[in-house]
């Protein structure tokens, strides 16, 4: 430790008075993860302490020479259902528990080209199967703004992570509102980009149709830096295409923008009051326009959705049959893993009679067309994020409440639209998630729409 704090006094006698160093950096964070993260249980491993001094040291170095990348001094957690190599990638669950990742998912090798610095994994409902964060192995994760409270979920551990201030970023993945519903929680920015535009080629995924992985930041800003690193084609990834972030665009305020606001079912009221009272600030300074959009299957969104996921997840989990990877998932796995796998199967019996997933298929692209139509009118649809307020950890729901967390963000993945939360106001000191929803590689487009909210505060 004595060895440690020398390097940093080193470190702060060559760059006084100048911007923190990435080795000072990362010490305010791992002294803040000591003694903050046993309350909160944002993370399941931090990297070994001696290879985080070596290699901020190094970045260090290409700073001072001016060859260092655009993650230069930035340090990054993931969440653990997303490949690095060496780390335990364990899907927070006690089936992978000892799995060491043995290759690089494409996000962390353009994390690492840019010089960006990976200091640990985040904790996550077990397979990303929950919208809570309770549903863990390793225990829940607990809402930095109040501990008795959940954080979302899957990705609670990553929105955790930023929200108390243990990193700069945080990678998470997004089957369903697994990134905004936690960063809604949390009172962070957490992004779900489009459909292909962010390889997904290292991670282990929830449901291959719908998963896509996003940043979480403090700000829209941060959250751009980092999505403009790992956007883009990737050949390891078929279905993913090319198209990049204009970071320059997004401090512009767009001019002659129409706002859509859709009729969904919000439990509680007071978030839609935040949610209005926000918009209407935007078109009062911006003077922007709003129309009312009407869809008619808003209110299948989480029936069509669930059968889509038990059925991809009952399939992707085939391999974890205890042969090859760690214990076999049906012998190891919590409640609401089981019960996706039973789903999964017993859908994919009565299948051959075309009964629940090729009708979830068919209002899938019924959705899809709603949604393009409503890009011919409008540039964004703005929402809230989550329909409800966090409820306290342990409190017993029923799972279509549990489900219902959801049905907000659900409609992004079904139509591969990309959408973000960002904060816009609180409830009692809870942070309640504004939605941006944009048309399909309209990144840019969303994020300066959410840069021009965020300057209102």
């Amino acid at each position: 430790m004595l060895q440690i704090k020398t390097r940093i006094l080193s470190s702060l006698r060559k760059n006084p008075g100048n911007k923190m160093t990435t080795l000072q950096n990362l010490q305010k964070y791992l002294d803040k993860i000591r003694r903050e993260d046993k309350k909160i249980n944002a993370f399941l491993q931090l990297r070994d302490e001696e290879e985080l001094i070596e290699e901020a040291k190094k970045i260090d170095e290409k700073i001072s020479k001016k060859s260092a990348g655009k993650l230069a001094g930035k340090v990054i957690a993931v969440k653990a259902n997303i490949n690095v190599k060496g780390l335990n990638i364990s899907c927070a669950s006690k089936t992978l528990e000892n799995y060491k990742g043995t290759y690089d998912a494409s996000v962390i090798k353009k994390i690492k080209e840019e010089d960006g610095l990976i200091i640990g994994i985040t904790n996550m409902d077990e397979f990303a199967c929950g919208s809570s964060g309770e549903n863990s192995a390793f225990g829940p994760t607990r809402n930095p703004i109040n501990n008795q409270l959940i954080t979302g979920g899957s990705s609670s551990g990553s929105a955790a992570a930023v929200s108390a201030g243990f990193c700069d970023f945080t990678l998470g993945s997004d089957t369903g509102g697994s990134i905004r519903n936690p960063a809604s929680h949390c009172g962070v920015v957490g992004v779900k980009p489009s459909y292909g535009s962010v390889s997904r080629y290292g991670l282990i995924d929830l449901s291959m149709s719908l998963d896509q992985i996003g940043p979480f930041a403090k700000n829209v800003e941060d959250a751009a830096i980092l999505l403009d690193v790992i956007y883009g084609k990737d050949e390891y990834d078929s279905i993913s295409e090319s198209g990049k972030i204009n970071l320059k665009e997004i401090e512009k305020t767009p001019k002659n923008l129409t706002i859509g606001v859709v009729n969904f079912k919000i439990q509680d009221k007071r978030i839609q009051e935040i949610v209005d009272r926000k918009i209407q600030e935007a078109v009062k300074k911006y003077k922007w326009d709003v129309k009312k959009i009407n869809m008619k299957y808003v209110d299948l969104m989480v029936e069509t959705y669930y059968p889509l996921v038990y059925v991809e997840f009952f399939s992707g989990t085939r391999k974890f049959d205890g042969r090859r990877y760690g214990m076999k998932i049906e012998n190891s796995a919590g409640v609401e893993v089981l019960r996706r796998i039973l789903g999964g199967s017993e859908i994919t019996k009565a299948e051959h009679h075309g009964r629940y997933y090729n009708k979830s298929l068919k209002v899938r692209k019924l959705v899809t067309e709603e949604f393009t139509k409503a890009f011919k009118k409008v540039d964004c649809i703005i929402i809230p994020t989550v329909p409800k307020l966090p409820h306290k950890i342990g409190e017993k729901i029923t799972v279509e409440e549990m489900y219902s967390y959801d049905t907000l963000t659900i409609p992004s993945n079904l139509t591969g639209n990309c959408s973000l939360s960002i904060p816009a106001g609180k409830i009692q000191g809870i942070p309640v998630g504004m939605q941006i929803i944009c048309d399909k590689f309209q990144d840019t487009k969303m994020l300066q729409i959410a840069r021009s909210f965020e300057k209102l505060s």
